[in-house]
C-alpha cells in the first residue's frame, strides 16, 4: 500500500496504479485459483482414486472417552454369571487396578431382520441395525486417551502424521468450492489432543480440518468473523483482490513455499465461505418433521449439520461428542453411560434414516467409534480399595459400527472372549479399519502415499488389511 501511494498523490492516479498492479499480478493469481480448483477436484494430486469407490463422503462420529462394548453392542451372559468373581486375566494389563466382574446394568434385545443385539442404551439406533456392520473385535495398542485418539485419527500414536480426513481431502478434494473439504464439529472447544486429531502434518496445510464449535446455536457465530459489518461486499472484494495479489507476488519470489500457498488458499476459501457457510450450518431452515426426527441438544443438532454438509459436497465431517471424554465412565457407569447415550441416540438413528431417504447413504460412509473400550471388571478406587461401579480403559477389545458407503448391513464381525475383555476372533486393528475405509473410498491403502523427507508415507504405515467381511 505504501509503495502505491508514492506513485502519485492524485486519487485517480492512485486508483490507476492499483489497477495496473493487480493486472500485472493477474497471471500468478489466476494460476493459483486454477491450482485450487484442480486440487478441490482431486486432480492436482498424483494419486486420484485407484478404482471406483462405493463411498464419496465420510461422517466420523467420535464418541470420545471410551464406549463400553459390554454395555452397548457386545452382550456377555457369562459376565453376568460370574458377577462379583475375579476374572482370569492377570496378563492383560489395564491402566488402573480393576477388581471383580461387573455385569452390565443394561438389557440387551435382538433387533431387525438380522437379529443384532443392542442394549437399551440405544432404543432409536437399535431400529437401524440392518443398515449397520458391528465390529466386535477392534483392538488398539495402549489404554491412553491422547495416544489412542491419535492412532484412531492419524494411524500413529506418537509421531506427527496427517489425519484420515486430510488424506481424503488431499486425494479426493471437495465437491463444494465455498466450504472446506474437511470439517470438524465439536461443542465447547478442543477435545483431548487438540488440533492434532485433525492435523494435515506434512500434507499441505489447506487439507487440515476446520474446527466449528457447535455449542453455539446461532449459525453466524459458529465461525468467527464470517461477516464483515464495516465493509460493503464491493469493498471486501477489492480488499481481498489486493491482498491476494500481494501474496501471489510474494509467493512468486519464493516458489515452493507450502506455508504461503496454504495461506493464500485459506484466504480464498474464507472469502468464499461468506456466501455459503451460515446457510450450511443453519439447521433452523430444515422442515419441522426433520427437526423432530433428529431431536434436541447439541449432539443431535451437529449430526443434522453433518448431513447438511455432506449434502453440500463436504468430503469428510467429524463430529465429537464433547471437548473432554464424555464416555469415560470410570464410576457409576449405569448413570453416566445412560446420560451420554440419551444425548446422541436419536440423532444417530436419524442420520442413517435421513441419509437413506435422500439417496445419500449409499455414497456416505458412517463410522461411529470411541478410541477404545472398557474393562468387564470393575475399576477400583485410586487407593486400591472400594469399587466405583465403573470401568477402566480397555484397548484389548472393543466395538464400533459402520453404515452406508458399501458396508454390508446387518453384519456382526469378530468376537471378544466370553467376558468381553480381549478380541479373539477376526481381530481388527486401527490400521485394518483405515485400510477398509480407504478401500470403500476407492483407494488401495498401500498405494495412497505422499513423499516427505525422502520417504513415501501412507496412512496405514506398513500395516493394515481390508476387512472384506464387512463389505457389501
Amino acid at each position: 500500500m505504501m509503495c502505491l501511494e508514492k506513485e502519485s498523490s492524485d486519487k485517480s492516479e492512485h486508483s490507476k496504479g492499483r489497477r495496473t498492479f493487480l493486472k500485472q499480478c493477474g497471471m500468478g493469481f489466476g494460476s493459483l485459483a486454477l491450482a485450487d480448483l484442480l486440487s478441490s477436484d482431486g486432480l492436482a494430486t498424483e494419486s486420484g482414486t485407484h478404482f471406483p469407490g462405493r463411498a464419496k463422503h465420510v461422517i466420523h462420529v467420535f464418541l470420545n472417552g471410551g464406549m463400553s462394548q459390554v454395555d452397548t453392542f457386545d452382550p456377555k451372559p457369562e459376565l453376568t454369571k460370574r458377577g462379583g468373581q475375579m476374572l482370569p486375566f492377570e496378563n492383560l494389563k489395564t491402566e488402573r487396578r480393576t477388581g471383580v466382574a461387573l455385569p452390565s446394568p443394561f438389557e440387551f434385545t435382538q433387533h431387525g431382520k438380522s437379529g443384532i443385539p443392542v442394549s437399551d442404551l440405544f432404543p432409536h439406533l437399535s431400529k437401524c441395525v440392518d443398515e449397520m456392520a458391528v465390529v466386535r473385535s477392534m483392538y488398539a495398542e495402549l489404554p491412553n486417551h491422547e495416544m489412542t485418539l491419535m492412532l484412531m485419527n492419524t494411524g500413529d500414536q506418537r509421531l506427527v502424521r496427517p489425519s484420515l480426513g486430510s488424506w481424503l481431502t488431499w486425494g479426493m478434494g471437495s465437491e463444494n468450492q465455498n466450504l472446506p473439504g474437511f470439517i470438524v464439529l465439536c461443542p465447547g472447544g478442543l477435545p483431548v489432543g487438540g488440533a492434532g486429531n485433525w492435523r494435515s502434518a506434512f500434507l499441505p496445510g489447506v487439507y487440515q480440518g476446520t474446527l466449528v464449535d457447535t455449542s453455539k446455536s446461532d449459525p453466524t457465530k459458529l465461525i468467527e468473523n464470517i461477516r464483515n459489518e464495516r465493509l460493503s461486499a464491493d469493498g471486501q472484494r477489492e480488499q481481498f483482490e489486493l491482498l491476494q495479489a500481494i501474496n501471489a507476488r510474494h509467493l512468486a519470489q519464493r516458489p515452493g513455499e507450502a506455508s504461503i500457498d496454504a495461506r493464500i488458499r485459506s484466504f480464498e476459501l474464507a472469502y468464499r465461505m461468506q456466501t455459503e457457510a451460515t446457510d450450511a450450518f443453519n439447521v433452523d431452515d430444515e422442515p419441522e418433521h426433520i427437526l423432530k426426527l433428529y431431536g434436541e441438544g447439541p449432539q443431535n443438532r451437529q449430526l443434522l449439520m453433518a448431513r447438511r454438509l455432506v449434502e453440500r459436497g463436504v468430503r469428510f465431517v467429524q463430529t465429537w461428542h464433547g471437548n473432554m471424554q464424555p464416555w469415560d465412565s470410570h464410576s457409576n457407569i449405569k448413570t453416566e453411560h445412560r446420560n451420554v447415550a440419551n444425548q446422541c441416540d436419536q440423532g444417530l438413528a436419524a442420520l442413517i434414516v435421513d441419509l437413506k431417504q435422500r439417496g445419500l447413504l449409499d455414497k456416505t460412509l458412517i463410522l461411529c467409534t470411541g478410541e477404545f473400550g472398557r474393562t468387564p471388571s470393575v475399576e477400583m478406587g485410586q487407593n486400591g480399595s472400594g469399587a466405583s461401579q465403573g470401568r477402566d480403559h480397555n484397548h484389548w477389545g472393543f466395538s464400533l459400527w459402520m453404515a452406508g458407503g458399501g458396508i454390508k448391513g446387518g453384519t456382526i464381525h469378530g468376537a471378544t472372549d466370553e467376558f468381553g475383555f480381549r478380541a479373539v476372533e477376526d481381530p481388527v486393528s486401527i490400521h485394518d479399519l483405515h485400510a477398509t475405509m480407504l478401500h470403500l473410498l476407492g483407494y488401495d491403502h498401500k498405494r495412497l502415499t505422499y513423499r516427505y523427507a525422502g520417504r513415501d508415507f501412507r496412512l496405514t504405515d506398513v500395516h493394515g488389511s481390508v476387512v472384506k467381511k464387512v463389505l457389501a
